[in-house]
């Protein structure tokens, strides 16, 4: 028998789930108190912070050690049947949106809908497919609109096998009582160095690491997405200088708007070659195991439509803010009645972005409204 020390429970589940708490960045006392809370969980926490200050990441790690420390007794001991995973397996499937346990609810419309509402309070209320525990994720919740008297309920009591990770960019009056039936976290906007010192530690060259940054908004998945994007530059361009190229012909709006919608597009090429990888990862995995549920595949397949919609989303939010930019600094002091219309107009926008409307007939317009302040 060897008599090499073994890894104990604890620092086996530990281990498993740091690699995906190494995902949330600059966010060292909200991780703090998540993994504090995970040791004696509540029925439900609010994690609310702007837009890619790591919400999902950290509701994944949350989730996870959660679903992990279910598995063990009060020691640390392990009490998982043969067919619960491994920690190691459960970090990874959470991680990979494949755990039968972790149910994400994203919205499909503007908001989330009170048929969908209605789905997770169903599903809140049944056993876990495996294990003692389930966890469900409930994203842009700041959206919810009408479906939050539908989920109060479920969420302010649950059944005792089930937990609520709600997400919100903020807490809009409509979220207030579901708000404090939850323990709130709250995440800050991630600073841009920290965001850079983390891709430099994935092996980014510094200066392509510092622009990935700045352009990020403070998202991890975006600083990457970025890093690895030869076409950053000319594309912030583009978009900065985008109004000296209108010259009252609705053809010349027409072609900037394509052209502009194209560097976008240039930006996803890399975003698919992780999903193609992911889908052959998934693959060779069924094949191996002789099949795999066809539910894990259409989730992660929605799961990449949702990915891509965002970062069409969050490059057009970008690229609106380098249009003021390079509006800004080409607009004469004794004109900026002229720069506050059109910075109204931007924000119309992008506001609109939440709702997914048809991005070349809203860029038309704008443009066309812009072209028609320069008069």
């Amino acid at each position: 028998m060897s008599s090499e020390p073994t890894a104990s429970s604890a620092e086996t589940r530990s281990s498993a789930v740091d690699a995906l708490w190494d995902k949330v960045i600059g966010q060292s006392e909200a991780v703090h108190a998540l993994r504090s809370a995970a040791s004696s969980p509540v029925h439900a926490y609010l994690i609310a912070g702007p837009q890619g200050s790591g919400k999902m990441a950290a509701a994944e790690a949350f989730a996870a050690e959660l679903l992990i420390r279910s598995l063990t007794d009060g020691s640390g001991e392990p009490t998982r049947s043969m067919q619960d995973p491994t920690p190691e397996q459960a970090a990874e499937m959470v991680a990979g949106h494949r755990h039968p346990c972790v149910v994400h609810v994203e919205r499909d419309g503007a908001s989330l809908s009170a048929a969908q509402a209605r789905q997770v309070v169903a599903r809140a209320g049944m056993a876990p497919t495996t294990g003692s525990l389930q966890v469900f994720i409930l994203n842009e919740f700041h959206l919810v609109s009408d479906a939050a008297p539908i989920l109060l309920k479920s969420i302010e009591e649950p059944a005792s096998q089930t937990v609520f990770i709600v997400l919100a960019d903020d807490v809009p009056d409509d979220l207030v009582t579901i708000a404090s039936r939850c323990v709130r976290v709250d995440l800050s906007a991630v600073p841009a160095a920290a965001v850079s010192a983390a891709l430099a530690a994935e092996g980014v060259a510094t200066d392509r690491a510092d622009l990935a940054a700045g352009a990020s908004g403070g998202s991890m998945s975006r600083a990457r997405l970025l890093a690895s994007d030869d076409g950053i530059v000319e594309r912030q361009a583009a978009w900065e200088h985008s109004v000296e190229e209108l010259d009252g012909t609705g053809a010349t709006v027409c072609a900037l708007v394509d052209e502009l919608l194209a560097g976008i597009n240039s930006l996803l090429e890399p975003l698919a070659a992780v999903h193609e990888r992911e889908v052959s990862a998934f693959e060779e995995q069924s094949e191996l195991l002789g099949g795999l549920p066809k539910g894990d595949r259409n989730r992660m397949d929605a799961r990449h439509k949702r990915e891509a919609r965002r970062v069409r989303t969050d490059e057009l939010r970008s690229g609106l803010a380098s249009l003021m930019a390079g509006y800004r600094s080409r607009t004469p002091d004794d004109e900026g009645r002229r720069f506050v219309e059109a910075a109204g107009l931007v924000q119309q926008v992008t506001e609109s972005l939440t709702f997914n409307p048809n991005e070349s007939l809203a860029l038309r317009a704008l443009f066309t409204k812009l072209d028609g302040l320069a008069d």
